[in-house]
């Protein structure tokens, strides 16, 4: 998918966005310094490996971990021109499940195993746009009905645990959609899910994303996914954003070494017989043990005493392209 070109003012602008996290030794930073911003209509992958910060990143827009942490935040979460960490709760309520909204990665620890269907999605609609139960019970059809499912009045009737894995995800993705959100945040909707109905889930998202023209913050370990679905892509390590760039771009011209090893970890149908995979030695560190320098130093092959003891900017190496490096401070990179 090619990037989109947006004239238009951002939907959703994060600016030094720090999340802090009370640990046994003080607190510890899961998101340190990010900044993106995510324009109407725009799918914007971010990838990264368990740990780096992605989920917390994306609940944070929403401030889901008020709930069950002494969270801290530290920047802004602009969100059509509001900072959502300045809101109160009753300001949040109106934003949650009404112009953001959220699926997550299984939909069994979403959807309430002893409600139906019908009762778990006509609150939301209840509940945010007033509507009464019947008006709420057509909406409903119409969604299920937009997201695929044969027999809308037949699954509204029904308990989650009654439908199959594809089917509790295009249900969460109707409650989603229900308030026709500006924003949609999808984090890992198809790590549960088999092959084929991955592919199905992501050519929804694409379809909902043409017809509606909303944005989405689409996070995810597949790559294949974000290549067939985004626009752009952000690639996250220990709470930074180490590369940012155009889908096509960052696949053909990867920058950083962390992307680069990242892609070089996928099969390829013209590798070796018995050849074993590239691997990114080492594994991520824990939050507390965080480098001091480039948090990806102790995994890069390229590291020298500067990345050991400096946290390199983030800088625009090509148009459009930014990445956190010191190979590319202060340097620009011909485009290839």
């Amino acid at each position: 998918m090619m990037m989109k070109q947006n004239h238009t003012e951002p939907l959703l602008e994060i600016r030094d966005l720090k999340v802090k996290f009370p640990a046994r030794k003080g607190m510890v930073t899961a998101v340190d310094g990010v900044n993106m911003t995510i324009h109407p209509g725009e799918i914007v992958g971010v990838v990264g490996e368990s740990g780096s910060g992605k989920s917390v990143m994306s609940q944070s827009i929403l401030r889901l971990r008020e709930y069950d942490s002494a969270v801290s935040y530290e920047g802004e979460v602009l969100f059509e021109g509001q900072n959502i960490l300045k809101l109160s709760q009753k300001q949040m309520r109106a934003i949650r499940g009404n112009r953001i909204s959220v699926i997550f990665q299984d939909p069994m620890t979403s959807l309430s195993p002893v409600h139906t269907v019908e009762k778990q999605m006509t609150e939301v609609l209840m509940l945010h746009t007033r509507q009464s139960r019947k008006a709420a019970r057509e909406r409903c059809l119409e969604l299920l009905k937009l997201t695929g499912i044969p027999s809308p009045s037949d699954c509204l009737k029904k308990y989650p645990f009654e439908l199959s894995g594809g089917m509790q995800q295009r249900v969460m993705i109707a409650m989603a959609l229900a308030c026709e959100p500006r924003l949609l945040i999808a984090d890992e909707p198809t790590t549960a899910l088999d092959v084929t109905i991955q592919e199905q889930i992501l050519n929804l998202i694409a379809e909902l994303n043409e017809k509606l023209g909303m944005s989405v913050l689409f996070i995810t370990h597949d790559l294949g996914a974000v290549a067939q679905l985004c626009h752009s892509v952000r690639v996250m390590y220990l709470g930074n954003l180490v590369e940012e760039a155009s889908t096509q771009e960052l696949f053909e011209a990867p920058l950083h070494p962390y992307t680069q090893g990242l892609l070089s970890c996928i099969p390829r149908l013209d590798s070796v017989r018995g050849e074993p995979l590239p691997i990114i030695v080492g594994a991520v560190p824990p939050l507390s043990q965080v480098p001091r320098g480039c948090h990806f130093c102790t995994r890069c092959p390229y590291a020298d005493d500067r990345c050991r003891s400096e946290n390199p900017p983030a800088v625009e190496a090509r148009p459009g392209h930014k990445v956190k490096c010191w190979k590319y401070v202060n340097k620009e990179v011909p485009n290839e």
